[in-house]
């Protein structure tokens, strides 16, 4: 029944989101199964943004206003970022929670009809819950505008578990586009990283969506992926990705792979034919030199047409030059 559920909700949430968007969320969905790529765990926790979200004693849960609802009454938060989420890590967290219990309460909103809830932290925990078999969970119920309720779904799953660079993209373009007065500098601020890191994770959106499907799965790494930017022609990105994977390529090597790309493709510069100079031009030149009293070169075009080039070193020498001809 919660596979059933699961499904159900996913299929909802994809008819919310972009074709592009949808496309590379059920791509990378089935890459990641097939590569079993590894997550990778991205800083701290939400303690300074959210308050009271670090677990309590339990005389003071009750002043945080922790409670416990039944599990079908809560449902996934629809602008959740995170589109996947590993089977395994969920099932070694739901036998933690089968011993334990949810250590940490879920952070929710009332939804409209005053009944249901909607999560805006914790959906990890929500899943492994069911998984469990749980028909309670600990809430702490919060009341939050739409951005934020955004930028807390974002702040958890970059903070507390582990986009993948793509999934991580789009939730920054995201709330950059949902945020009234967002920019990357605010939103660095908030996830407490570099802009330029917001900067360049979000470039990977400019990747063709099979390449970003690759970049999602972990067949290929962040840097590879903004690395393969530097080619113009999808085709030739695809080729190139396709070298990199076969051949185990680091980043570095990915780099010179995609420098040699751009310098074969750039035309050869056709040298102009250099047409020979028979004896009467020789003697011409020879001729004006010594009229003139400096250089002169005579360049021929073609047969019957040229350019005559003749030096001065100084703005005197050149009007000395100009006076000579004025004579002729």
């Amino acid at each position: 029944m919660a596979a059933k559920n699961s499904s159900t909700k996913k299929e909802q949430h994809n008819k919310k989101q972009s074709p592009a968007a949808k496309k590379v969320s059920n791509l990378t969905t089935s890459a990641i199964k097939k590569t079993g790529a590894s997550k990778r765990g991205l800083g701290k926790g939400l303690d300074s943004l959210i308050p009271d979200y670090e677990p309590a004693p339990k005389e003071e849960k009750a002043k945080q206003g922790e409670i416990n609802i039944s599990i079908n009454d809560v449902e996934p938060n629809r602008t959740q970022p995170r589109q996947n989420f590993d089977e395994e890590e969920l099932n070694r967290l739901a036998d933690s929670i089968k011993q334990f219990g949810i250590i940490e309460p879920l952070i929710v909103q009332k939804k409209n009809d005053g009944k249901r809830f909607e999560i805006i932290a914790g959906e990890r925990r929500f899943r492994a819950a069911r998984l469990a078999g749980l028909k309670e969970v600990p809430v702490i119920v919060r009341d939050y505008a739409d951005d934020d309720k955004l930028t807390i779904a974002l702040l958890e799953n970059i903070q507390r578990s582990d986009l993948n660079p793509i999934e991580e993209a789009m939730a920054y373009q995201r709330l950059l586009e949902k945020g009234t007065d967002m920019t990357q500098e605010k939103l660095a601020e908030k996830v407490s990283k570099p802009r330029t890191t917001i900067t360049n994770t979000m470039r990977l959106l400019k990747l063709p969506v099979k390449l970003q499907v690759m970049v999602a799965s972990g067949e290929l790494s962040e840097g590879h992926g903004r690395t393969l930017l530097g080619l113009s022609d999808e085709k030739q990105q695809l080729e190139a990705a396709r070298i990199i994977i076969d051949k185990g390529l680091s980043v570095r090597a990915a780099e010179d792979l995609v420098k040699n790309l751009n310098e074969s493709k750039k035309p050869v510069k056709k040298r102009p034919a250099v047409i020979k100079k028979d004896e009467s031009y020789k003697q011409a030149e020879e001729k004006m030199k010594r009229v003139l009293g400096t250089k002169v070169e005579i360049r021929k075009k073609s047969e019957t047409s040229g350019q005559i080039y003749i030096d001065y070193y100084s703005i005197d020498d050149l009007d000395r030059i100009v006076e000579i001809l004025e004579q002729r």
